[in-house]
């Protein structure tokens, strides 16, 4: 009995210690972390992770619901496409034809009005922020130095290189080391002290370097710059305009520092993701109005450098099928893929992505939503 006494204490002691020294090193938020994810049952980020976590509410306007397909749901997913979905705990998954919803399906107790994280697809929609940003002004352009507005970073290093990734900072991209700056800026209270004290340590605006750090300093070029912050800003400028069919929550690292996650971590529904897919395809343009600049999403759904074809401002591109395609993507397999030539857009929301294809920048999950869709669309 005294053992078993000594071995309780023992491991009481560690765990006091080990918590202690969180605090010493500033890693505190690690324990939030294993309260938000593992004492819930899961073993990282999950779609519906935003209630454990201060919200601000992206407010819309007037609903300008999707139409339906003359056809909408006459023709049944593939047997792949259901395999896949079953496989990787689809939850929402839209085909989009020719501005009208042909196929929409849903699982698990999910419905149109339910909302789940965006992951990085919050990135696509922090670079249209910045399209919208220099169309009003508050941003003179792409080549405006982020030292105008954060005058301790490096003075070549441009808001443009920001969203095209490739700044140059010092941030480290790693989803999977609990002591890393991507959990730190997940978890943590203070996402404003963790970017502003980022480095250039190389070249900025000559490669392409995955870094949500990046999009995290675009989002403060974007609030200083406008004097609103990250929601409102997105209200104003595309969800009240484009006629969403509710109110998103865009998650905050405190209400006391009250700053957005612009880099991930939206709560919105999968037609109203679908919006951004229809405003980038018409090229800024939103039943008449030009929301944002045509040449800024031209130049934002091109590639930035030969060497890396992949990427543009903010957005994935691919040309599977020989389509030009156009993408935003979040990190548990969240897709809004465009194709404008043929006025289709597939969405795509869940639980987990596939495999990564070797030699690809893309999971096999995002072909086989593109590819069966055609087969199904064929069927038409």
């Amino acid at each position: 009995m005294k053992i078993i006494k000594k071995l309780v204490l023992a491991i009481v002691a560690i765990l006091v210690l080990a918590i202690a020294l969180l605090f010493i090193f500033d890693k505190g938020y690690i324990l939030k972390g294993i309260s938000f994810t593992y004492l819930q049952g899961h073993k990282t980020a999950y779609i519906d992770d935003y209630p454990n976590f201060d919200n601000r509410t992206i407010k819309a306007g007037t609903a300008q619901p999707w139409a339906l397909h003359k056809n909408y749901n006459s023709v049944s997913a593939t047997k792949a496409l259901q395999q896949t979905n079953k496989d990787l705990g689809t939850v929402a998954f839209l085909i989009i034809k020719n501005d009208s919803i042909w196929y929409e399906n849903y699982a698990d107790g999910y419905s149109a009005d339910s909302k789940t994280n965006s992951f990085s697809m919050a990135k696509s929609i922090t670079s249209a922020l910045l399209g919208k940003a220099i169309n009003d002004g508050y941003i003179k352009g792409l080549n405006q130095p982020v030292s105008n507005f954060f005058p301790q970073f490096d003075k070549k290093l441009t808001i443009g290189e920001l969203s095209s990734m490739s700044s140059g900072l010092n941030w480290k991209e790693d989803y999977y080391n609990p002591f890393g700056m991507t959990a730190q800026a997940y978890l943590d209270e203070d996402i404003r002290s963790l970017i502003l004290n980022l480095k250039v340590t190389e070249q900025p605006g000559k490669s392409f370097k995955y870094l949500s750090g990046n999009t995290e300093l675009l989002g403060l070029v974007i609030e200083k710059a406008t004097k609103k912050n990250l929601s409102q800003y997105l209200s104003e400028s595309f969800w009240q305009p484009m006629g969403m069919h509710q109110e998103a929550l865009w998650q905050l690292d405190s209400e006391q520092s009250g700053m957005e996650k612009a880099y991930c971590c939206i709560a919105s529904n999968a037609r109203d993701f679908a919006k951004f897919g229809k405003l980038y395809s018409q090229y800024g343009k939103w039943n008449g109005q030009q929301l944002v600049d045509s040449s800024f999403v031209a130049t934002s759904t091109k590639p930035k450098f030969k060497e890396t074809p992949f990427y543009g401002y903010g957005f994935w591109l691919s040309n599977f099928m020989d389509k030009e395609i156009f993408t935003m993507r979040g990190i548990l397999g969240q897709y809004v893929i465009s194709i404008p030539e043929d006025n289709l857009i597939i969405v795509r929301l869940g639980h987990q992505r596939g495999e990564r294809v070797k030699g690809e920048n893309y999971n096999e999950d995002f072909f086989t939503y593109i590819r069966e869709s055609y087969h199904m669309l064929n069927q038409d």
